[in-house]
């Protein structure tokens, strides 16, 4: 792998702690020709900070990656305010996926975040992936056009393309605007600050298109995109750009992320990501192109996830906008106090909330149902390996389709769409809907065997480590694969239970089988199922996942699961 330099911070005495992004003997690149000498950086900024034009410090306060989590917000809050007490104002950003995740988002849809938000005044905000998981191949985005009529600031979409969604489109304004509306869409904003001009636009991941239900809005080369904003903002003589990104830190390279885009697009000064849920303390500076070649630094900040921190960021420009100088950090919203006004503005949707949590379903599971992720530790997870939880989901989702087409053979669950663990005793709406909180509906999709095997190939193409996409299977069906061999050619069978007996499937074979909507249209990278529904072979038949869940565990009453072999990795087998 070719070695990424960045630098972790950088100061007025001069370019330090050079470290290298995917190195793996542990030892920093020389980066003699980084360094200046105190007197040559310091001839960059003028001390009186901006007086006299030649130099100019500014605050980015950021967020990213709430997921639904109101109750957090009266602590942000808090710590906001006290930031500001201690650093000063300056901008406020959000970098996406403020839905779904959480029973706020299921009840309230992105209200009651959107009500926090304003009462915070955000400066800009970019629509992450899970903005869209609502969207509906008739109706569009409902709730998320209400979410953007609420809001008290821009909203920044450069490459978003929502011309072909009625609802959206009408709150669309193309290009860059210097009197942004609160409530509508644009690709960039010019907005004034301490007398200075600032550029910010937004990018939202293209792989959207797979990991979430965009419907209608499709999604530009996030480079190309950049790089043309870039070239906006300069012919405007604005030499001071931030990029609000909905991309990752280091995501995967094949759908790009932000120190790619560091790398690739010069002209950016700051960027503020989400996606990924990364704590960068300090702020990330990179000074090198795609090419190893110095170029002038680039900050990139991210703060985490779920509103555990506000991300605080410092960032000093010379003369010509070019930065000499960052500082940051995150600031933990646990350690503070909740804002009194703002607890009693979370007060009346808690209420609800909790009512709804605490509704006995009438199930008492015995064991443990948990939901394993190898970022948490685990050996095993949920998007690499059979779960008891993802055969119970698939069972529930198996019987439920079988009530319409009895001929239904088997039913898949994503293991991106399982989202939480389920404790023993009786089960709660709450919990069930945490579990499945996307409310995607049963749909039916007509394959051949050669097309389930093409699926399942998908699935495990990753194996042994995590994909969103990995497959679970119902009682009655036996995948075998091997995570030794190539990419597409792992499969080694693919088997359903008939009569007591096992048998393969058959390429030439028609079948039926059951999945929800988000994967029948070709989520998680599921392209063989998005064409066989674009072909007119598949039909929405079911309720929303966790009611199907509720259902069938009410029907076992006792619920007592666990993983039992229906998933074989091959390989896993011979290294043990």
């Amino acid at each position: 792998m070719k070695q990424k330099k960045w630098i972790s911070s950088l100061s007025a005495i001069g370019l330090m702690s050079v470290l290298t992004v995917g190195c793996n003997d542990g030892e920093s690149p020389d980066n003699d020709e980084s360094e200046e000498s105190d007197e040559d950086i310091n001839e960059n900024i003028d001390e009186t900070n901006g007086e006299g034009g030649e130099s100019f410090s500014m605050n980015i306060y950021h967020t990213n990656d709430l997921h639904s989590q109101t109750a957090m917000f009266p602590q942000m809050i808090t710590t906001l305010n006290e930031a500001k007490d201690e650093h000063g104002e300056g901008l406020l950003l959000d970098a996406g996926d403020v839905f779904s995740g959480t029973l706020y988002f299921n009840e309230f849809h992105g209200q009651d975040a959107i009500e926090f938000m304003n009462m915070m005044e955000y400066d800009g905000f970019v629509p992450g992936n899970h903005e869209f998981d609502l969207g509906d191949e008739e109706e569009g985005h409902p709730e998320l056009v209400e979410f953007f009529e609420a809001a008290e600031f821009p909203i920044l979409a450069a490459n978003m393309d929502f011309s072909a969604d009625d609802g959206l489109d009408e709150l669309t304004e193309e290009g860059i605007s210097d009197e942004a509306e609160e409530g509508m869409i644009y690709d960039g904003k010019v907005l004034e600050h301490d007398g200075e001009q600032i550029g910010i636009f937004g990018l939202n991941t293209e792989d959207t298109a797979n990991i979430s239900s965009p419907a209608d809005v499709e999604f530009n080369d996030y480079v190309d995109t950049a790089q043309n904003m870039v070239d906006q903002f300069e012919a405007e003589g604005i030499n001071k750009v931030i990029a609000l990104t909905h991309l990752g830190y280091d995501s995967d390279p094949s759908v790009g992320n932000d120190l790619l885009l560091a790398e690739q697009v010069e002209g950016i000064d700051v960027i503020i990501g989400g996606h990924s849920h990364t704590e960068i303390d300090p702020p990330t500076v990179v000074t090198e192109n795609e090419d190893g070649e110095e170029m002038n630094p680039t900050v990139v900040g991210q703060a985490g996830e779920y509103g555990q921190n506000i991300g605080w960021m410092n960032v000093t420009f010379d003369a010509n906008g070019v930065v000499v100088d960052s500082d940051g950090e995150l600031l933990a919203t646990e350690d503070r106090e909740p804002d009194p006004d703002a607890q009693e503005m979370l007060e009346p949707y808690t209420e609800e909330i909790e009512e709804l949590q605490n509704e006995e379903v009438g199930a008492n599971v015995i064991n443990e149902l948990p939901n394993p992720r190898h970022g948490d530790g685990d050996e095993e997870s949920v998007r690499a390996n059979e779960t008891a939880l993802g055969n119970l989901i698939t069972d529930a989702q198996l019987e439920a389709a079988q009530e319409t087409d009895e001929d239904t053979i088997m039913a898949l669950q994503n293991g991106g769409g399982i989202r939480e663990s389920i404790e023993p005793g009786e089960a709660t709406v709450g919990e069930l809907i945490e579990v499945q909180p996307f409310g995607n509906r049963l749909t039916l999709l007509e394959l051949s065997g050669e097309e389930l095997i093409e699926a399942f190939e998908t699935s495990v193409y990753n194996s042994p480590e995590e994909n969103g996409g990995f497959l679970h299977i119902s009682s009655g069906t036996r995948l075998t694969y091997d995570s030794s061999e190539d990419p597409g050619e792992r499969v080694v069978s693919l088997e359903v239970e008939d009569n007591g007996e096992y048998e393969s499937i058959q390429e030439d074979e028609m079948y039926t089988v059951a999945t929800n909507h988000f994967t029948a249209t070709g989520g998680d990278d599921l392209q063989v199922f998005a064409n066989a529904y674009d072909d007119g072979r598949g039909t929405i038949v079911g309720s929303t996942d966790w009611e199907m869940l509720r259902d069938y565990m009410v029907d076992l009453e006792e619920v007592d699961y666990e993983v039992e072999g229906r998933i074989e990795d091959l390989d896993s087998d011979n290294e043990e």
